[in-house]
């Protein structure tokens, strides 16, 4: 790391003790930037790195909720909104029991750079809870999310905060929280939570554009190398929303996608998985792919173990933060792998990355990768908002809204400062410098 960033990276980690995945997402984009402040030493002079850090509002909150059996529960509430100078702040909501602050600032501190490169004007924040909706019935769903919003809607707002969906939260969850904010503020705003149904202010690609977004940002990539998904051997970690569309995508470009993992194991599906199944599995029933695997003939189901112990060409980690380590990304490089598209938020480790760097493997960060999501929201496309609007929400072509030239920026800014295919750098620069202007451009913000 460049020595003139060292002291403020220690100065952030101090500040912020315990928060390993926070440490972990600073650490990456400060290794970065030290040719960004050899160019621009007046991003040093006004502490834009120190500004970036901290976030300009943390705001926690318990959320009481009875569940079925009349047991008053607690849970404890978080938004961070990160940063606001390229727009509103906008990122999901987690709900999983993993939930705590330091989770909810990577998150966030993450989504100001993939929101800058989008060409978006939105900010960067994230929120969410340790309630796990696992298991629990839709009542107890809608109460918690009811008690939640209570809270929540006193700080959102669709020219203020812009939540959506993340882990644990997709359209009912949303729908549960829309109808709570509406009721409490007595106005239809239809910009104030993205994921919504179509019928009632969503976007048409919304529920699919991560996924999506994820396979093309990944088919661009090999497309440098002269090759394609046409014919791949494909493997993603994950089953909800994000990997189930981009399992849909790679295989609609000729590849095979022969395995797909949840929280308790994966399975090996060599015809290529089943989407109509996974999704009436998954989304439906919502059960687990064991079901999956009874149902379908020919298919493996490991209990535990790792999906990455399963060789492909192509890697999508579509599941959670740090799922890939080192050690198994050290196995997919022996088994043939060629390129990585993160779908997840940070899910492979530093030594990962190292990892698939060194062996000259085509690496997509989730900040540039999974960016679709947000280049289709909803509230960016309400025609009441002319500013942040490029047409009509449930008329935008899928076109318009994913090709977004993630890859182009990350690719030029990689190759501008002299290290071409480096999309991590190119993603961390592009999306860093972007901010930096506006937050010099607005003072002290």
């Amino acid at each position: 790391m460049d020595a003139r960033l060292e002291a403020i990276r220690d100065t952030v980690l101090a500040r912020n003790p315990g928060e390993t995945e926070f440490h972990q997402a600073v650490v990456e984009v400060f290794e970065s930037l030290g040719p960004v402040h050899d160019r621009h030493p007046e991003f040093l002079e006004a502490a834009i790195l120190e500004r970036l850090c901290e976030p300009e509002r943390q705001i926690i909150f318990r959320v009481p909720w009875t569940d079925d059996s009349g047991r008053v529960r607690i849970n404890r509430g978080f938004r961070v909104e990160f940063n606001s100078a390229l727009g509103p702040y906008k990122g999901g909501l987690r709900f999983h029991p993993s939930v705590y602050l330091g989770i909810v600032k990577f998150l966030g501190f993450e989504q100001i750079f993939k929101n800058a490169l989008t060409g978006m004007p939105i900010g960067g924040g994230k929120g969410g809870s340790d309630f796990d909706p696992r298991g629990r019935s839709d009542a107890e769903v809608m109460r918690f999310c009811q008690s939640f919003m209570t809270e929540l809607y006193r700080h959102i707002g669709e020219y203020t905060d812009v939540p959506a969906g993340d882990i644990g939260v997709g359209g009912r969850e949303i729908g549960y929280l829309f109808g709570q904010y509406k009721r409490i503020t007595n106005r239809y705003e239809s910009g104030v939570l993205t994921g919504k149904g179509i019928s009632w202010g969503g976007s048409l690609v919304r529920p699919e554009a991560t996924g999506f977004g994820t396979v093309i940002f990944t088919e661009q990539m090999r497309r440098t190398r002269g090759t394609s998904f046409d014919g791949q051997r494909v493997v993603v970690s994950g089953s909800g929303n994000v990997a189930i569309n981009a399992i849909a995508k790679a295989q609609s470009l000729g590849a095979t996608v022969v395995a797909c993992s949840d929280s308790s194991g994966y399975v090996v599906d060599e015809a290529g998985i089943d989407v109509g199944l996974l999704r009436e599995v998954k989304e439906v029933q919502r059960a687990r792919l064991k079901d999956y695997a009874e149902r379908r003939a020919g298919v493996a189901y490991v209990d535990g173990g790792s999906v990455w112990d399963v060789d492909a060409s192509v890697a999508l980690p579509c599941a959670t933060q740090n799922e890939l380590d080192g050690g198994a990304a050290a196995r997919l490089v022996r088994g043939g792998l060629m390129a990585v598209g993160e779908g997840a938020n940070m899910p492979s480790t530093r030594d990962a990355v190292a990892v698939f760097q060194d062996a000259g493997v085509l690496f997509g960060p989730g900040k540039a990768a999974n960016a679709g999501g947000v280049a289709t929201s909803d509230a960016h496309h309400d025609v009441r908002q002319p500013r942040l609007g490029m047409l009509e929400g449930p008329r935008v072509p899928a076109g318009v809204l994913l090709h977004f030239q993630g890859h182009d920026r990350c690719a030029a800014t990689a190759e501008e400062y002299g290290e071409p295919g480096n999309y991590v750098l190119g993603a961390n620069i592009g999306g860093f410098i972007k901010v930096a202007d506006a937050m010099l451009a607005q003072g002290l913000i």
